[in-house]
């Protein structure tokens, strides 16, 4: 169980993971993805489960949860620590992270910088 919502578990594939986003849809799991093995994780990317059934994959809604089989990860924690790298080694950003900026610009705050959503939904 969760000690709160950004810190998520769950059995994906038969394995234990923590949660890094649940219900993304291709594009996102495929990023997240290549950015979380280029940080030195395992991933699991599984189709998201249908709501309302317990662990039965909902394979025509297009969404997918993706996990890292560490479970000390945290993707609020991993951001705001500065714990994660894009493939270019730069800090990734909120910005970066949610897909809203295509390159992590760590000079500004992330505090003074606008994002139209917020991470762990």
């Amino acid at each position: 169980m969760a000690i709160n919502k950004n810190h998520e578990f769950d059995e994906l594939n038969g394995v234990k993971c923590a949660i890094a986003e649940r219900g993304v849809n291709a594009e996102r799991a495929a990023f997240l993805r290549s950015l979380l093995e280029a940080n030195g994780y395992q991933v699991v990317v599984v189709p998201a489960t249908a709501k309302g059934a317990k662990n039965e994959p909902d394979v025509d809604s297009g969404c997918f949860d993706v996990g890292v089989t560490d479970l000390s990860f945290n993707p609020v924690n991993a951001v705001f620590g500065r714990l994660l790298r894009t493939p270019e080694g730069q800090v990734v950003t909120l910005a970066y992270w949610l897909q809203e900026q295509p390159v992590a610009d760590d000079s500004t705050p992330y505090f003074e910088t606008p994002v139209s959503r917020s991470i762990g939904r």
